[in-house]
């Protein structure tokens, strides 16, 4: 690199700097965001309980409640117990639909879920609840969309949401703060035939 190309560079990410700085400075607003991660793409829950480490690293108390898993318990639950006293990890549903099939089985489920997940969500000593594959429940029937963001409005002002699953409604897509898509490129299980692993898939 020749020393007129490092000082163009150097006065490019000066300018930047400056812009970043005053986009900052513009941004003074807190509150409790609400958080959709969708998509056919793996890694939803995975991203949502990176947020939870952040909160616990925080010092923060968390509710993580789990619709329609619970037949196993992931790994993810077995690390973080260690934050007992900050953390309630409720896996409340019965494993996969079409292993379970059992509908009035799985609609209750997902009603005790959703009544664990109003408990959390209205208190103001948690500052984030994950509602892990609570789109698939959606998505599948087991409960109305209407309810879901009737009880993400009555949290506090501080306390976030986190949604995941695919299949997210356009309502819920459209009353949240952030929305990510997570695409499917690839998948070992279909095209390698790898089955789930320790580590990866749970």
């Amino acid at each position: 690199m020749t020393r007129s190309e490092a000082e163009a560079h150097r006065l490019r990410m000066q300018q930047r700097q400056q812009v970043q700085q005053q986009r900052l400075q513009e941004r003074t607003l807190e509150k409790g965001l609400l958080l959709v991660h969708t998509g056919d793409g793996k890694g939803k829950t995975t991203a949502a309980l990176g947020m939870v480490l952040r909160t616990l690293g925080h010092g923060g108390r968390v509710a993580v409640v789990q619709f329609i898993k619970g037949a196993w318990e992931p790994g993810e639950a077995l690390a973080l117990r260690r934050f007992d006293d900050l953390l309630v990890w409720r896996a409340l549903g019965g494993g996969f639909t079409w292993e379970t099939q059992d509908l009035e089985r799985d609609r209750q489920l997902v009603a005790e879920a959703w009544d664990e997940s109003l408990r959390h969500l209205r208190d103001p000593a948690v500052q984030l609840v994950l509602l892990d594959e609570l789109n698939v429940a959606l998505r599948l029937g087991y409960i109305a969309v209407d309810d879901v963001l009737t009880g993400l409005g009555e949290r506090p002002p501080g306390t976030h949401a986190v949604v995941t699953g695919r299949g997210a409604p356009a309502a819920l897509i459209e009353r949240a703060d952030l929305v990510t898509e997570m695409t499917l490129v690839r998948h070992p299980f279909r095209e390698q035939g790898v089955k789930a692993q320790k580590g990866i898939e749970f």
